[in-house]
Order: structure tokens, then C-alpha cells, then sequence
């Protein structure tokens, strides 16, 4: 199933939930805490300006980002766990 998201949202597959903590403990299903961090998939056409013609995206396809805790709408597609979110949402982008 294709998604393209609308105005200035995004697409994001979360990254997986860590196995251990930095101490070495492993962690039950029910503490692993959901990641704040993903890969943008697909990004919309940008934001309808009031002048008629759309924002630029600052954030594009295969770009690692750090987002906010409570942001945007989890879906399911196909199995896998995404994230919808606006643009605005997006804290970073982890450079390499």
C-alpha cells in the first residue's frame, strides 16, 4: 500500500525500541519505551502559503530524524509501525 502524505506532514518509520538499557539490563516488551526517532519515507508537497505557492520541506526521503514524544498518528501499514506527523513535529535531523 502506498501513502503520500498531505501539506507539510511526513511519513516516518520508527527506528526499534532499544533491546537494553546502557547498563546492560534487558528490557521486558512492557518497559521498552516507544522511539522518538525514525526514517522519513515520503514527505508532502510543503505547506499552502497564503500567497498561493507552497513551502519548501526542510526534511527529505531517507533523512533520520529525532521527533516528539506525543507527535503525530501512529499507523500500521503492511505489519510495519509508522508515524504521520507535520513537519513542525520534527525536533532534528541527525546528520551522518
Amino acid at each position: 500500500m502506498a501513502v503520500k502524505p498531505l501539506d507539510d506532514r511526513i511519513l516516518v518509520k520508527q527506528s526499534e525500541a532499544e533491546e537494553k538499557t546502557a547498563g546492560g539490563i534487558v528490557l521486558p516488551d512492557t518497559a521498552k519505551e516507544k522511539p522518538q526517532r525514525g526514517k522519513v519515507i515520503s514527505t508532502g508537497p510543503g505547506k499552502l502559503l497564503d500567497s498561493g505557492k507552497r513551502g519548501e520541506m526542510s526534511v527529505k526521503k531517507n533523512d533520520e530524524v529525532f521527533y516528539g514524544k506525543y507527535s503525530g498518528t501512529e499507523i500500521k501499514i503492511d505489519g510495519e509501525e509508522y508515524v504521520i506527523l507535520r513537519e513542525s513535529d520534527v525536533l532534528a535531523v541527525i546528520e551522518k
